[in-house]
């Protein structure tokens, strides 16, 4: 079968992977559409190590082929959307709800995969970029048919990331301010996902002006270009004089760490989702955090994928979350180093593969 690997220092596209039959607990499917995300380029560029040679891809839906043992909630034939948390179910943070904590979901990738003999790791425990993955039962939840596999794709990570960042993580609600650094695919859902809240005003910020129309399109009531301004925590502050309630800092550099500090209101909090290198160091003034303020790691949403992604599909058949809308352009996994350049370089808000 078809995939992208990555064993040495570029991808490759091959036709001859294999993949083992579910175990216990386990489900076979059928990927139809995987969304290409930064943390795949950042993977191939070393700023997310990873073991090697690795199937990659962590954002997909498809079609159900078949499960193991044990698995009653889907069957073959179903459509499903794809998540990365293989939490164990078990623990206590599973049994607190934070199964994004869960410590056996975390850094353990195992080897499903096989290319002439020789095992292969998976990326997220999901390796979406295959026409066949393997995960755990807990990572496929059953959605609409109706609903495009090519926008319910994007639902796995892009979305439940950065909408599961503004409603689970931070908390925003009706009337309160965001600021969102960074107009990607996953500041894209930040910037709905806060219009879901309710909160205004959106503030959206990046260095592309061409994102302006998408922004506003998701939510934003304000755009601003930081590439035409001398100083960008000022231009936030002439629409927020006091700052922000929220900011979510979604690009993962260390002076836009700083700059979301930065334009804090009194009690606010500074949300992180951008993913910097390991050893990037950020820096603020401590002194300022004495009103309340505080910093925000966030992990995959603090998402409770069963749950959310089936919240996000019913918001979605409402019109009120945008899928299709995320999706810039549509590739055959043929076409992999493509997308991955437009990717790069910001030509998209989500590409994503086909099989």
């Amino acid at each position: 079968m078809r995939g992208v690997i990555l064993e040495g220092e570029r991808p490759q596209v091959v036709d001859d992977l294999e993949v083992r039959a579910p175990g216990p607990g386990e489900v076979l499917v059928g990927i139809r559409a995987a969304g290409l995300c930064h943390s795949d380029l950042s993977v191939i560029d070393g700023t997310i190590p990873f073991p090697r040679p690795v199937v990659l891809g962590h954002e997909g839906a498809g079609v159900v082929e078949a499960v193991g043992d044990g698995v009653v909630h889907v069957a073959p034939g179903d459509h499903v959307a794809l998540s990365t948390i293989a939490n164990c179910g078990m623990c206590g943070e599973c049994a607190r709800g934070r199964p994004t904590m869960c410590r056996r979901a975390i850094g353990r990738p195992e080897q499903p995969f096989s290319r002439g003999g020789s095992p292969l790791y998976n990326f997220a425990s999901n390796s979406a970029f295959a026409e066949r993955t393997l995960v755990k039962a807990v990572q496929a939840t059953r959605i609409p048919e109706e609903i495009p596999l090519t926008s319910a794709a994007l639902i796995g990570c892009g979305v439940l990331t950065g909408v599961g960042a503004v409603l689970n993580r931070a908390g925003a609600g009706q009337g309160e301010s965001v600021v969102v650094i960074g107009v990607g695919g996953i500041g894209l859902n930040v910037i709905q996902g806060a219009r879901i809240a309710g909160a205004a005003p959106i503030v959206a910020v990046d260095a592309n002006p061409g994102k302006d129309a998408m922004a506003r399109q998701f939510g934003a009531t304000h755009f601003i270009d930081a590439s035409a301004v001398d100083d960008t925590v000022a231009a936030v502050r002439e629409i927020l004089p006091t700052g922000a309630d929220h900011v979510f800092e979604c690009v993962g550099n260390a002076a836009l760490v700083r700059q979301a500090v930065e334009l804090l209101d009194r009690h606010g909090q500074a949300v992180l989702l951008g993913m910097p290198a390991p050893d990037a160091e950020a820096s603020f003034l401590p002194a300022s955090m004495f009103l309340d303020k505080s910093i925000l790691g966030c992990r995959y949403g603090s998402s409770r994928p069963p749950r959310d992604i089936a919240l996000y599909a019913d918001l979605y058949r409402q019109g009120r979350l945008l899928l299709d809308e995320l999706v810039t352009e549509v590739y055959p996994v043929e076409d992999f180093a493509k997308a991955a350049q437009d990717a790069h370089h910001g030509r998209v808000a989500r590409g994503v593969l086909t099989f």
